[in-house]
């Protein structure tokens, strides 16, 4: 046998086994048996000639064999549920066109799930009330909301791009906006430059460090907090400045004053990345719009809009 006679049931039993941490766990979750799942596993390995989780007392890890058919079968299994969807809606409209529904998964980071999407996907389900979204929140560290799309868990990821987290292989995307940085202090402090630096992990690009790095009154970071949310917190306490993009500064509350960092300012890309086969489908396609559309709508003149 090929490996193209994987049938989606033993996608699904990857997944799961990946996804469960264990043979016992997984047939739980598929309403199996834990001998079915094994046996189910045997098989796959034996079609494609590589062992695929190391078996241990603790469970099943996937070894980076496994990783990588892991990754394949969600995406596949996502492009099945997709072809289903998408070929029950032609013609499906109330005029005859097409409908767009199903689930749409999006990863995103803190700010941009609490201030970006919420304006688009209201106007998404408005404009297509089948579809269902759910956004997940990740932390921009590491694989970050890419990873989450390449490994096949979201369809689409709005992420932080540049020249140290290009879009990976594999992938495509495209920038929305370039947020620029302020400085963010205790409302009416004298000399806010003389305050501790808060900072979190997640918050610049190397581009950005470097710019820190030439400038002389930014010390070193303090005072370190888990995200932007916790550090606007802290700030508005009286604890430090923070050097912050201006997502994580929608709707700052009066106990924060924002300064603008001058011309040579630092900036953040903000934008998606997808799938290639994931970009050609219609609900990836309709999200990708109303972002682009609210993009525009921001950048217009006040008494144009």
């Amino acid at each position: 046998m090929q490996a193209a006679d994987l049938a989606p049931q033993e996608l699904r039993t990857l997944v799961a086994v990946a996804g469960e941490g264990g043979f016992s766990a997984a047939a739980v979750a598929l309403g199996t048996t834990q001998s079915a799942v094994s046996h189910a596993v045997r098989g796959i390995e034996r079609k494609l000639g590589v062992v695929l989780f190391d078996r241990g007392r603790y469970g099943a890890r996937p070894t980076p064999a496994g990783a990588r058919a892991v990754t394949h079968a969600r995406r596949v299994l996502r492009m099945l549920e997709t072809l289903a969807a998408e070929t029950r809606g032609v013609g499906a409209g109330p005029d005859g066109g097409d409908t767009v529904a199903g689930p749409l998964r999006v990863a995103a980071f803190r700010s941009a799930a609490l201030y970006l999407l919420p304006p688009a996907l209201e106007r998404l389900t408005a404009r297509h009330p089948g579809i269902e979204p759910t956004v997940r929140v990740v932390r921009e560290v590491g694989p970050g909301t890419a990873g989450e799309v390449a490994e096949g868990r979201a369809d689409i990821g709005i992420a932080t791009l540049g020249t140290s987290t290009p879009v990976p292989p594999g992938l495509i995307g495209d920038v929305l906006l370039e947020e620029p940085y302020s400085l963010v202090h205790p409302a009416g402090h004298p000399r806010p430059r003389s305050l501790p630096l808060v900072d979190w992990r997640e918050n610049c690009s190397s581009y950005t460090r470097s710019w820190w790095a030439g400038q002389d009154w930014i010390p070193c970071a303090t005072v370190r907090a888990e995200d932007d949310g916790a550090v606007l917190s802290m700030v508005g306490s009286g604890l430090g400045m923070a050097i912050v993009p201006a997502l994580s500064l929608t709707g700052a509350p009066p106990t924060l004053e924002i300064a603008d960092l001058g011309p040579d300012r630092p900036t953040r890309s903000v934008g998606y990345v997808t799938t290639p086969e994931l970009a050609a489908t219609l609900a990836v396609r309709a999200l990708i719009r109303e972002l682009r559309e609210l993009r525009g709508l921001a950048q217009r003149p006040q008494a144009e809009r």
